[in-house]
């Protein structure tokens, strides 16, 4: 049994088919079960012809893909995905060395109504696990990222409702507060798989091994990016809690970048929050408008619940920039920005700009003083 599997809710019950995550598992449209499990050794081999041989082998006929449902889709280019990663981390383009591959990136790209290639989601969460676990190195280590990555699916997932709930209370409704308390709940879930990641990855494994297979390919002309943890869209929850209108320019930036990564219905909910009014700033307007020593008990327990959750925030990413950190530094890194196209300086931003939310809600809550006699 996996980590994920500890932590997963009934989210096969969902009509999502991104969600039917055991199906996507399951599924083998390509045939590729063994051809994907000899990739370690082809790998460690860096043996450029074998795996250009196994992904022409692999390219299916356009007619067939037509007829995939969503779940075929993605389990296909989940599996080639494996090979295009693979081809790069050895210094070779992979649509240039198999062109046949470009047409069916592409369809498999709008039938899924995702980006022409293998993201975060196609390696952690939707791969099989056990023998058919699709895999760069075959390594424990890197499973453990796998399954650390993988474990935070349901929690997002169920954050993103939580936080779709919170955009339409006000401070003074019981229930933002409670909205507030299961966003950070699942919110957890994030800090549990960092912690599992400083514990069971090393950052030279990552900076030396694994880095170099998330590198973009091109595809017809444009720059797609690996399967980077980056695209696990921690930063949704950022943008109802304090994103939406408290952001920065280079982070802004970043995230318009990354938004095309994400799940349709994903995409959808930062294109329906952005720009609106996060939990942050109708909190401290709310409490703007109190006057005295004292705060009614519904902006109080809101204070308290969102203080909690930008903790949990912080957090996660403090410890993520010390992982950043290590496997960048200048003795170690091969790279100059992370996998998910972001340099470390920008991890230092938004940690900086979560605990500066934070504060922020801390002081709205302390009562004035009252002047001397």
């Amino acid at each position: 049994m996996s980590l994920y599997d500890v932590v997963e809710p009934g989210l096969v019950t969902c009509a999502e088919p991104r969600y039917r995550i055991a199906e996507i598992r399951a599924a083998d449209p390509l045939g590729a079960d063994a051809v994907l499990a000899a990739v370690p050794g082809i790998n460690r081999d860096a043996d450029t012809a074998a795996l250009t041989v196994a992904l022409r082998a692999l390219v299916p006929d356009l007619d067939r893909v037509a007829g995939w449902s969503v779940v075929e889709a993605l389990a296909g280019m989940r599996d080639l995905g494996v090979l295009l990663g693979s081809l790069k981390r050895h210094g070779t383009e992979p649509v240039a060395a198999v062109p046949e591959v470009l047409p069916v990136l592409e369809e498999l790209g709008r039938r899924t109504d995702m980006v022409p290639r293998d993201t975060v989601h196609h390696y952690t969460t939707w791969n099989p696990l056990g023998r058919r676990r699709r895999s760069y190195t075959g390594s424990e280590t890197e499973a453990h990222l796998q399954d650390a990555v993988r474990m935070v699916f349901p929690g997002l997932v169920a954050a993103l409702g939580t936080c779709g709930e919170l955009a339409r209370l006000e401070p003074y409704d019981p229930g933002f507060a409670c909205a507030l308390d299961r966003t950070a709940q699942h919110v957890q879930s994030m800090v549990d798989s960092i912690d599992f990641t400083v514990a069971h990855v090393a950052p030279e494994f990552f900076a030396r091994t694994l880095r170099p297979y998330f590198e973009g390919i091109d595809v017809a002309g444009r720059e797609y990016l690996g399967p980077a943890a980056a695209q696990v869209p921690l930063w949704l929850v950022d943008l109802t809690l304090w994103q939406s209108d408290r952001s920065d320019p280079r982070y802004d930036a970043f995230l318009d970048e990354s938004v095309r990564y994400s799940l349709p219905s994903w995409r959808a909910f930062h294109a329906a929050h952005r720009g609106g009014v996060s939990a942050v700033g109708k909190l401290t307007a709310a409490l703007s408008w109190e006057s005295g020593h004292r705060t009614p008990p519904a902006l109080t327990a809101a204070a308290v619940s969102l203080t909690r959750v930008l903790r949990l925030l912080k957090t996660f990413r403090a410890r993520h920039l010390g992982i950043a950190r290590k496997a960048y530094h200048d003795d170690l890194r091969l790279y100059e920005t992370g996998s998910g196209g972001a340099p470390v300086a920008l991890l230092r931003s938004v940690l900086d700009l979560t605990r500066d939310n934070e504060n922020l809600v801390r002081r709205a809550t302390v009562p004035p003083r009252t002047p001397a006699a």
